[in-house]
């Protein structure tokens, strides 16, 4: 579920407590979390509800600027209209990781994480090359798909070692200490 970054400020602020879409079936869940740009959203109730049910006063808990725009933001979309409490859970955990940096028992932890990824340490020296370089360009380059290209790098996020830029990605501070022992190896 993505949500625009001027509504997940206002859930960080607890503002907006509300978010509706349109899906074929749920993308989450209720009691799930959902992590964001702006750190870990709580998933509450998710709810299918019709579209002439919703109020204007949920409207402006959803963030919107009026009942009419939000039902015709809905309307234009197929599937069920779903209704889906959120709040600010909490600092997404891969920010700290990111800084963290590894020891030595850390370092030897990572690199056998990352022999299971054959592609892995090519893929960090190639962002550290290029931080800043659009997906699909780094992608083409590696003669992948750009969907296949952002899962492994999102593999690396998970392990704290990258981080995404507006455009593009760059190596945290914790995928620079491990990329610099692996080239001491």
């Amino acid at each position: 579920m993505l949500i625009r970054r001027e509504i997940l400020k206002k859930v960080a602020e607890g503002s907006v407590t509300l978010q509706f879409r349109r899906w074929q079936r749920p993308t989450v869940k209720p009691g799930g979390t959902l992590r964001t740009s702006l750190g870990v959203l709580a998933i509450g109730a998710v709810e299918p509800i019709a579209l002439t049910q919703i109020n204007a006063a949920e409207a402006r808990r959803a963030g919107s600027p009026s009942l009419a725009a939000l039902r015709a933001e809905l309307a234009g979309h197929a599937g069920t209209v779903y209704r889906i409490e959120v709040s600010l859970a909490g600092a997404d955990p891969r920010v700290a990781l990111r800084e963290a940096l590894p020891d030595a028992a850390q370092v030897a932890e990572l690199q056998a994480k990352l022999e299971r990824l054959p592609w892995a340490v090519e893929l960090l020296r190639t962002i550290a090359a290029q931080a800043g370089v659009r997906a699909p360009d780094l992608a083409a380059a590696a003669g992948l798909p750009t969907p296949n290209f952002k899962a492994r790098v999102r593999r690396l996020k998970e392990l704290g070692l990258t981080e995404s830029l507006i455009i593009g990605y760059r190596l945290s501070p914790r995928g620079q200490t491990l990329l610099a022992a692996l080239s001491h190896r």
